[in-house]
């Protein structure tokens, strides 16, 4: 049970909500915590004990320049109350992680970008949502979004859905190498009803980023979580539009059995926040712990001899699909790093 749950359920004023990560403050009657639950145009809808309120950030907050989004949904704040019922966001709560990526340029779809862009704080894993057929699934996509994955450090779940399309021998065969290296995968076919309970149980009170490509089946998943959870979360991905995301609309939508799942604008084009190439291939499970052992200690695992890596790749103890994805990450970062300097 979340921080902010657990104050929920005094309902009587005498704390509120337990405020660990806050100033003690003495007007419990005019202060409530609550968990950022929407975030669109510069107004969040918090939920306190005293239900949904409708907040803006004080101008103190945005004076100056921060280096990442200052509140996201998923944000454990403070407020106060308005005359009309509105609120105001007092204090924010230090973030235990976060899920982010670069900004986009207001001008060009670029990657390169000087601010992170949180898309939800505090999530507990992320639902990698992919189909065997219409659409097949992309193994390079889910390597970059097994990277981002890493790099927030956020533990991972591969949903492979429409395993009723193939043979389930030959899909898990494709995808054993995810779950030799340490990910759980799980396979479902909400046509069927295969593998939702499983997927259910995994939900539980947690914040679940879900993200999946147009045609995956992720509403028919979510609906079949939970009748009509998949309508709602189109009705969020909808509202965003295309391109940019302008509206930047994020919502993390309640469970029924605890927990909530966050759509958001940006989950299709994650690009990696603050990253170094040469930083790259500690956030591929398999080639980590290699790096060690490799002659030299600045090797980018390419063309350098007594390359750990590459001996692994050839000895197959590294597949050939994800040390081709870490060599496709590592090239379009060195690109940025010399249109950048």
């Amino acid at each position: 049970m979340k921080t902010w749950e657990r104050g929920l359920l005094d309902r009587e004023g005498r704390t509120s909500c337990p405020r660990s990560h806050f100033t003690r403050r003495r007007f419990l009657n005019q202060h409530l915590d609550g968990l950022v639950i929407k975030a669109i145009s510069g107004f969040f809808t918090v939920k306190t004990a005293q239900g949904d309120i409708v907040c803006q950030l004080p101008g103190r907050l945005k004076q100056e320049w921060q280096s990442s989004s200052i509140l996201a949904v998923g944000d454990e704040v403070m407020i106060s109350l308005n005359e009309d019922g509105t609120g105001v966001i007092e204090e924010i709560a230090p973030r235990r992680a976060v899920l982010s990526r670069t900004r986009p340029s207001a001008d060009v779809r670029k990657l390169t970008a000087d601010q992170e862009q949180v898309l939800v704080a505090n999530p507990d894993q992320l639902v990698f949502v992919f189909s065997i057929k219409t659409p097949s699934p992309s193994l390079r996509k889910l390597d970059r979004f097994l990277t981002v994955a890493e790099m927030n450090e956020l533990p991972t779940i591969i949903c492979i859905n429409k395993i009723d399309l193939d043979n389930l021998d030959k899909i898990r065969q494709k995808f054993q190498l995810y779950a030799d290296i340490g990910y759980r995968v799980i396979y479902t076919s909400a046509k069927e009803g295969i593998g939702i309970d499983e997927l259910k149980a995994c939900l539980h009170d947690k914040i679940t980023v879900f993200a999946g490509s147009s045609g995956v089946g992720k509403s028919s998943l979510l609906n079949a979580v939970q009748p009509g959870l998949g309508l709602k979360v189109n009705q969020v991905s909808d509202a965003t539009g295309k391109g940019l995301h302008t509206t930047r609309y994020a919502e993390l939508i309640p469970l029924a059995g605890g927990g909530y799942v966050a759509d958001t604008p940006g989950i299709r084009g994650l690009a990696l926040f603050d990253l170094e190439p040469s930083e790259l291939d500690a956030y591929f499970r398999e080639i980590a712990p290699l790096v060690s052992n490799c002659q030299f200690s600045d090797c980018t695992h390419q063309h350098e001899p007594k390359c750990a890596v590459r001996t692994a790749v050839k000895e197959g103890r590294v597949s050939q699909q994800r040390y081709e994805s870490y060599l496709r990450l590592r090239e379009e970062h060195e690109m940025l790093d010399k249109k950048a300097y």
